[in-house]
């Protein structure tokens, strides 16, 4: 059993519910083969790889698994696709005031497997993607944006990573994209995280961290999260959310009862918004080499559809996670349209 498997527990049953069609940019990388033969067995969705047939055949022969192309997935050939036309026009009347000329246009839809992916979620030939096992985490979030957008009334994406400890499950935001979110981002961004905790099947019980508990002391970094506080106890007054709280506040309730007894958070946080990028990125990271936790992400949120980034370490246990996370993404959009 992976240790990650009763954290993703809500989010399979919800994948297996209603499986929806996940492209894959890099269809050629031996990780994504293999996590397709068990997405495929256990009917979370219908992939779609991006990849040269040549290259495909090789590497499944190359690792003895049973896939076949056409029989098991769709495979998009970069090098020679029917709609390859249709794509570079789309791409380039999206970006044509972005610098790029009808030539650029058609070299990128070569060459860029993330945009093709990106394209075919944005014509509805797919209804989720992942990418970002090659390359770098920002470029590959450029190229999804670029085509994609965010979400009306969401200033800038995010990422929601969570980690499964034997103290409990928690969530950390932003891990990988902003690094240092204003107020409104962070609020945003609180409100979007709290969507996702739900499909875990958790409550979410959400601290504004800093260095100040309940203004203790004065700084950009309490001030900014005092204001994040504002907006999403205006736009979301139902969430159960405190802040802003040092980190051992947020988690022993006794220590914050006795400083703060009117606090609206009761019980242990499970969602953690950081002030900034490096606290975010570097809290998950200790917790999990202390803890020898698994993690869960990074989860994109705010994304206009569904789409996710993968870090170039991913194994094949996070691809098939993240797989059940775009389709449940995908299923939301649905529901909203």
């Amino acid at each position: 059993v992976f240790k990650s498997g009763l954290m993703m527990k809500p989010i399979f049953d919800k994948a297996r519910a209603n499986p929806k069609k996940v492209v894959f940019a890099e269809g050629e990388d031996e990780r994504v083969l293999r996590a397709v033969r068990t997405i495929i067995d256990d009917k979370l969705a219908t992939p779609i790889l991006i990849g040269r047939p040549r290259v495909v055949k090789a590497r499944i022969e190359k690792i003895g698994i049973d896939l076949k192309i056409g029989r098991d997935f769709e495979l998009v050939n970069p090098q020679k696709d029917s709609r390859y036309k249709d794509y570079w026009q789309l791409y380039h009347e999206i970006m044509q005031r972005s610098g790029i000329t009808p030539d650029i246009a058609k070299a990128i839809v070569r060459t860029r497997p993330t945009v093709i992916a990106s394209l075919m979620v944005q014509r509805g030939e797919a209804d989720a993607m992942l990418a970002g096992l090659t390359g770098r985490f920002p470029k590959i979030l450029q190229h999804i944006q670029e085509v994609l957008g965010c979400k009306n009334g969401v200033q800038q994406a995010a990422t929601l990573s969570g980690i499964s400890t034997e103290y409990g499950n928690f969530f950390f935001c932003d891990t990988y994209v902003n690094p240092d979110p204003n107020a409104e981002q962070i609020a945003d961004s609180a409100i979007l995280a709290a969507e996702k905790l739900r499909d875990f099947g958790k409550i979410p019980r959400i601290a504004l961290l800093s260095y100040s508990s309940f203004g203790s002391r004065d700084g950009e970094s309490p001030n900014k999260m005092r204001k994040a506080l504002q907006i999403i106890q205006a736009k979301a007054p139902d969430l159960e959310i405190e802040g802003e709280m040092e980190a051992d506040i947020a988690l022993i309730p006794e220590l914050r009862e006795s400083i703060f007894p009117n606090s609206k958070l009761k019980g242990r946080a499970n969602l953690f918004m950081m002030p900034n990028l490096d606290s975010a990125n570097m809290a998950i990271n200790l917790l999990r080499n202390f803890t020898k936790g698994v993690t869960v992400g990074p989860i994109l949120l705010g994304c206009k559809q569904a789409a996710h980034v993968l870090i170039p370490t991913a194994s094949v246990r996070r691809i098939i996670n993240m797989t059940a996370i775009a389709v449940v993404d995908a299923q939301h959009k649905d529901a909203e349209r």
